[in-house]
């Protein structure tokens, strides 16, 4: 399958042409969230920056099987390898199973990637569900000398990895440095380095999630689960593995070193790495409490929101930022997103009662080839949004027969907007606000309606007080040969 599309390959720092491991076919292995609080705004932007990605792929003929794991144990409170489990402290705080906790914010996941148009995976696999893979990972991780057992526990050999491999190559980081710079453990850990990482952890009596291994009763490191099922259910190598910078050190580090740890080559041909959102130039985050939830977005019950947004609001503010440069939050920038999101599903509306003409003069073909030019070079969907309002800019234009297509030209623009607005960007009218709106229209056109006679009746006092009252709620009102248009501002 021939494409143009190039994916910027954090690896390598380059941008390369995406060539997939089977012809026809991409594995795609994306870091989900770990299930023990509702999800932010921060989480939002790898969930829809990975299914625009997932809709591409789509939309340029690959079958794909896309892996989103779902973390319900081993990821401890401070990131590393002491302290709790985020999932159990949660569990003994709420005075509740740890899989109760991972059901309850699972189910809230999903229903707030449901109302981001968030397309579900592949295959949603759970770490806890592939404790067995996990450990024969750790068997064979062993047996090629890069780890080692003490006290119950077993930790990866980083040192010697290093002297035959390369840790640090994904996040730039040399090992050199990291030991330097840090000071020695002082018999405060079984590790002996401190950047040696826990491949399974003894568990201590107090700790709820365990399981049986060869090494004694514990439970899983963070960063094992996704080498175990990235693999397991795309093979080896696959083709991407996509997540946040924020896991590119040590997680994705870790998964690259453990993955030639055990089968002796790397797993992933590409990764990508979406960029922060930031509030105040600070990373949004739990462990920070500088975070919105996705919840308090949707109805405005935060303080620092000066209205609550809607989900598509959201999708479309996340899209009008590469996915690789910084997302500031801000309210006014989500207000002008909340505009802009407006023009164009109005323009989509526009665009299906438009007249065909004997000829045309804009040219669609190019407004085609700039937003599929834009998506395929790293879906830069900022580009793609800018080229559609281009589009509606000549939507409007035609309306207003300043512009005119032909039933060809016409009928190629229906099929770029459908396809990109809808499919690819995943961007949809609001189903919670349809009615509301469909109502405002009728009272809208009720209203110019009225104006519309008292001109025929040469009531031109009446005429232009409506129209003032109209422009003060901010509805732009533009009379027309046929009749009039009005526009929500």
């Amino acid at each position: 399958m021939d494409s143009n599309f190039v994916i910027y390959n954090t690896l390598n720092r380059n941008k390369e042409i995406f060539t997939p491991v089977h012809e026809g076919y991409v594995g795609l292995y994306v870091c989900g969230p770990t299930v023990y609080g509702d999800p932010h705004l921060g989480h939002a932007r790898p969930a829809i920056t990975f299914d625009l990605l997932f809709r591409y792929l789509t939309f340029l003929k690959y079958k794909v099987r896309y892996v989103r794991n779902i973390t319900d144990v081993g990821h401890l409170v401070n990131d590393a390898d002491e302290g709790e489990d985020k999932i159990a402290r949660k569990a003994k705080l709420d005075d509740l199973e740890p899989m109760e906790i991972v059901q309850y914010y699972l189910n809230r996941y999903h229903k707030f990637m449901d109302m981001l148009n968030v397309l579900p995976p592949s295959i949603e696999p759970h770490a806890s569900g592939h404790i067995i893979e996990q450990i024969e990972l750790i068997k064979l991780i062993l047996k090629h000398g890069y780890a080692y057992e003490i006290n119950g526990s077993v930790y990866f050999d980083v040192e010697k990895y290093n002297k035959e491999h390369i840790y640090g190559k994904l996040s730039g980081r040399v090992l050199d440095d990291m030991l330097e710079n840090t000071r020695s453990l002082d018999g405060q850990s079984d590790k002996r380095k401190f950047c040696d990482f826990a491949l399974w952890k003894k568990a201590s009596p107090e700790h709820i999630m365990r399981w049986p291994s060869p090494w004694g009763e514990g439970f899983p490191g963070w960063h094992l689960e996704c080498s175990a099922m990235s693999t397991k259910y795309l093979g080896s190598p696959f083709d991407i593995h996509g997540g946040g910078m924020d896991l590119m050190f040590p997680h994705h580090e870790c998964e690259i070193a453990q993955n030639v740890a055990a089968d002796g080559h790397e797993a992933v041909r590409y990764w990508m790495h979406n960029n922060m959102v930031t509030i105040n130039g600070q990373k949004m985050g739990k462990s920070l409490g500088n975070f919105i939830t996705l919840e308090e977005m949707f109805t405005g019950n935060h303080a620092m929101l000066e209205q609550a947004y809607s989900p598509m609001t959201i999708r479309f503010f996340i899209l009008q930022a590469h996915y690789r440069s910084t997302l500031d939050f801000s309210n006014e920038a989500l207000q002008a997103a909340e505009k802009g999101l407006q023009r164009l599903l109005k323009a989509g509306e526009t665009l299906n009662k438009l007249k065909p003409s004997d000829k045309s003069t804009v040219s669609v073909a190019d407004i085609e080839k700039a937003c599929y030019d834009a998506l395929n070079d790293d879906l830069n969907s900022p580009i793609a949004i800018s080229v559609l309002f281009e589009a509606v800019r000549v939507i409007n234009c035609v309306n207003e027969s300043k512009e005119s297509l032909t039933d060809v030209d016409l009928e190629r623009l229906k099929v770029l907007y459908n396809t990109v607005v809808y499919d690819i960007l995943g961007l949809q009218q609001e189903a919670a606000t349809a009615g509301d709106n469909e109502l405002t229209g009728s009272l809208i056109d009720f209203v110019l309606q009225l104006r519309q006679n008292a001109k025929v009746n040469k009531d031109f006092a009446t005429s232009d007080n409506i129209r003032d009252a109209l422009t003060k709620m901010g509805i732009t009102v533009k009379d027309t040969k046929g009749g009039f248009e009005w526009e929500i501002n």
